[in-house]
Parts: C-alpha cells; structure tokens; sequence
C-alpha cells in the first residue's frame, strides 16, 4: 500500500441503525409522500407480474416462459434490495420455479446494476479517511461483481496480493426501512387468506428478515462473523473462509482475500474445470448440517454466488470456499439437541417421538394434544421416506407439510426463518447441480457418525433411544442400518470406519459410556437370568462391521461396573 495501515483515519460515525417494527412503521406513517408513492409502485408492478403469468404462466411456449423470466427479473431488480434478496432464494430451487425463469433469476446473486464508481470511491475515502489510491496498489475502475447490497471491486495491495473489497450501496438503510415495513403491512394484512396455517407468525417471520438485513448491511458485524466462521473450520482442509483485512474494513466497506475459484451454480462450468460436482454437494451440504447440528452458528445464505469451488479433494470431499458472511446466525443448545433427534425419530419412524420434537421447537403448542397428529404425520412423512433415507428431501417434507398445515395448528417459530432458508437454498443448490439429491441421505450419516462418538449425556440419550427399545431390549436391525449408514455411497469406506470404531471403543470403555454399559447390562440379566443372546449378537455384528473383537475389551469393563 501507498500510506502504511497504521496511518489509516477512521473518521467516526454513529451506531449501525437496527431493525425495530414500531419504530420503522412510526417513521413511515409521518412521511406519507413516501409510503404511498412506494405503496403504488409495488401495487402497479405486482399487478402487472400477475397479469403476465395469469395470462402467459401455463404457455408451453419456451420463448414466452423465457421473457416471463426476463420480466420477473426486470420487475425483482427494479424494486431493490428486499426484492433482489426474494429473488436470490426463488433462484436456489430448481424444483420450485419454471426452468427458463430460473436461468434469469440467477444473475440476481452477483450480476445485477452496478451503482457509480464515483460513489464507491466516495464510500471508502469517508469510511476509511484515506482514497482508494493511496490504500491499495491497484484499485480498478469497474467492480467485478454487483450483488443486491453491494459491489465487489478486486484490488491489489502488495506484489500479487490480491483482495476483495465490497463497497455498500448508498442510502440502504432508507430503502430498507421503508420496503420493510410495507412487506411487513401487507404480510399481516392477507396472512388470513394464504392457504397454509401460518397465522400470526408471519409477521414475525419478516421482522427476523428485517433484523438479518439490518445485520447484514453492517460490514464491521460481516467482519466478525467471517473471523469466527473461519476459527470453526479450521481444521477442515475442504472449507476455506477467506481473511478479513481489518485495517481495511468498516461500517460499509470489507476487504479480504480474493478467491480464485469456480462459482458453485453451473455445473457445466465445474465440470469444465475438472471439479467433481458429487464431492463438492458432499462439503457443501455436510458442511451446512454441522453448523446447524455441531455449532450452532451457520451461514443463511448460502446461495451459488456466495460458495466457490476450489481444485482438490480431502477424501470423498471437495474443497469450497464460503464468501458474505453478512447473513448469519445461531441455533440453540437444545435446538440442536432436538433437531438431531428428530431426524433420527424421522428415520426409525418414531413418529410419536417425532410430534414432541415439533411440539419442543416451537411447530406446535405446548397444549395440543398429540395423539390426533401421530397417524397424520406417519400417514404423510412415513409415505415420503420410503424404503429407504435416499429417497427422502426437504421439498418432499414442504410439500407435504403443506398438507398438515392446513388441517393441523402447525406454525413457523420466527427463530426457524433463516434456518428453513438456509436448508432450503443448500438443497436448492444441491439439486441443481445433481437433480437426484437427496439432502437426508446425506445429513442422516453425518447424525449417525455425532451419535456413535457421543461426548455429551444429551447425545447419549439420543443413541439409547436408537438402541433400545421401551423395554430395555437391543434394537439390533436400528444399530445395523446406524452403522450401514455410515459408508453408503462412500468412495472410501475404510477411511468412514476408521475413526467412528475408534469414538465407539472410546464411548462403550469411557466414563461418559457408564451409563450405556449399564444398559447393556440390564439386558443381559432379564426375569433374574444371564441371557448374553443380545450382547452376542452385538459383538458379532461389531465384529462383521468394523473387523475388530471387542468382547473380551467389553467384558472386563461390565466387571469393573459391577464391581
């Protein structure tokens, strides 16, 4: 750089403004000029989009589906930020939106109007006290990149380090405000007549939107985020967080390391570049299950043009690079815990089980009486899983819901917004890339491999109510299909095994296996006699499994319990 870091002047500025309902419909209200001249701009254009797609929407006509894209994406680009950001979900589910409208849809995550390189300029040298020529040794003319908040320019510090440096559109905090709180009235106001039962909670399903844009128009809060996102995959070489440059960042301004990789959205492309598109939805998805299941901190917006392909493989997977981190958030301890359970009660067709999960997090009230629900949920979830976990995925699970949520007081917990959006454009990548995925069949190995190296009572909980059954006895053929689980599909089964045997010697011979011991004892001493049918038919399928004889290991340690 031209000036030294330490000589940068951050001229001060006041407290990022957040999200806040009231406040911003309060705000509104006195400004009526505004609210009904944006009233009517989003009343005439929806009108008209409607009027197109009554009229055209069923056309078998490839060109005109093709230029209802075209409109889709004019009128979505034309409204701002909050549109742009409805269209970047529409664009992530290849099963939800006609063909020829998703190819326009995609240039919503990072092709869209760049706004003026003079007012990028004006941007840094405000937020960061110095111009763009004296910070940077090459800063360029044009952006690379237009996404819905901001523009990307590629930029050179010193010698051939490059970075990334996003430059936040003017007067979003204005926009926001206003489109939200409209988005938000009009929510409230024909919520009664959608046909699923979503209710009351819709509204406060688009406040935790608002409150996610707010948060995400902070960079210095997009700093924060990557620097800890980056500390929780540290030691996994398939996932790379690019470097935040504080000393080049603020408010509306980020700069980090640049990622030469191949946007994760056209598999064309990948393949082209000698990419295995099956690895890469393997990072991609396992990686999305683990923030959800094992951090409890993860990426919303995991669209295509936020993950990039990078070359090489770490066994059976490919190496990503995530981007944007402006769009996060967390998940509890005991929404975690319960989650976990539920696709493991989802799988075993627990579906008693299943309806207190929804009824834990939130789905259902506290006071509804499950029983009515059980039939109903293994009628329509029980149909959906089929034979086996590979024939299982979320659009399957929406879909069916939906079925459930009009006859049935389900509602959508406003904490769960980000999350089902999140599942959901990471499924919708996943497909587009491989139209055959199967987004379950993925997370339930990754659910088995946390069970069988449990390190909590809570997870151990969970794996006893997998092997056992009420009355105490194994449930041999759930530890089975725990364990099949694990390699299927797997390139390298040996290398799945391996470390799972070494966290199940672990758990059954450690002190936090006490209790599971125990377990195992009641069931070999059953009306006051040794019955060790169970126990041998464990070791034995321990043995045809992993390779290894753990009976004599297991034996002595049951004598240490007794003892």
């Amino acid at each position: 750089m031209n000036a030294s870091a330490s000589s940068v002047h951050r001229s001060p500025r006041e407290n990022a403004i957040r999200y806040d309902a009231k406040r911003d419909l309060f705000w509104l209200v006195l400004r009526p000029w505004v609210f009904l001249s944006r009233f009517l701009e989003l009343l005439g254009a929806f009108l008209f989009l409607l009027f197109t797609l009554l009229t055209n929407g069923s056309s078998k006509d490839e060109k005109i589906q093709k230029d209802i894209g075209i409109q889709l994406l004019n009128t979505l680009t034309n409204l701002g930020p909050c549109f742009i950001k409805l269209g970047q979900a529409l664009s992530t589910r290849p099963d939800l939106v006609n063909r020829h409208w998703l190819d326009e849809l995609t240039q919503l995550q990072d092709n869209l109007p760049s706004f003026k390189h003079e007012i990028a300029l004006q941007i840094i040298e405000e937020d960061l006290g110095a111009k763009a020529g004296q910070l940077f040794e090459d800063f360029p003319e044009t952006p690379c990149a237009a996404a819905s908040l901001g523009q990307v320019y590629k930029a050179r510090l010193h010698g051939n380090c490059w970075v990334a440096v996003k430059v936040q559109r003017p007067d979003l905090v204005f926009l926001l405000r206003r489109d939200l709180v409209i988005i938000r009235m009009f929510c409230v106001l024909f919520s009664p007549f959608l046909p699923l039962n979503l209710g009351f909670g819709l509204g406060e399903i688009i406040d935790e939107f608002g409150k996610s844009l707010f948060l995400e128009i902070d960079y210095l809060e997009e700093a924060n985020n990557a620097e800890r996102f980056s500390r929780l995959f540290a030691d996994n070489p398939a996932v790379t967080v690019p470097r935040v440059e504080r000393l080049l960042s603020s408010r509306r301004v980020i700069t980090t390391s640049w990622i030469d990789g191949t946007k994760l959205g056209d598999r064309e492309e990948l393949e082209k570049n000698n990419l295995d598109c099956s690895s890469l939805i393997r990072t991609g998805v396992t990686s999305g299950i683990q923030q959800l299941l094992e951090f409890g901190y993860f990426h919303a917006d995991p669209h295509p043009g936020n993950l990039f392909a990078l070359s090489g493989k770490s066994g059976d997977f490919g190496h990503l690079a995530y981007v944007d981190f402006g769009m996060m958030d967390y998940i509890s301890d005991i929404d975690r815990l319960t989650l976990t359970g539920a696709i493991v009660h989802l799988i075993n067709r627990d579906f008693d089980l299943l309806a207190k999960d929804f009824q834990s997090l939130g789905f259902l009230s506290s006071d509804f009486d499950l029983k009515s629900i059980v039939p109903a949920l293994e009628e329509v979830l029980g149909d959906a899983i089929g034979e086996s976990v590979t024939s299982f995925n979320f659009k399957v699970i929406t879909d069916r819901f939906s079925e459930l949520m009009f006859d049935y007081p389900f509602r959508v917990p406003a904490r769960f917004a980000l999350i089902i959006r999140a599942v959901v454009s990471q499924e919708g990548l996943a497909l587009k890339l491989d139209p055959d995925f199967k987004i379950v069949g993925v997370a339930y190995p990754y659910v088995a491999k946390r069970l069988l190296a449990a390190d909590t009572i809570e997870m151990i909980e969970i794996l006893l109510g997998i092997i056992f059954d009420k009355h105490g006895n194994l449930r041999l053929d759930r530890i089975e299909n725990l364990l099949d689980t694990l390699i299927q599909d797997s390139q390298s089964p040996a290398l799945e095994i391996v470390p799972i045997t070494g966290a199940g010697i672990k758990l059954i011979l450690g002190k936090e296996g006490l209790y599971l011991r125990r377990r195992l004892l009641m069931t070999l001493i059953k009306n006051d006699r040794l019955n060790t049918s169970d126990l041998a038919s464990l070791v034995g399928l321990i043995r045809r499994k992993f390779g290894i004889n753990l009976k004599s290991k297991i034996s002595q340690v049951f004598v240490q319990d007794v003892m």
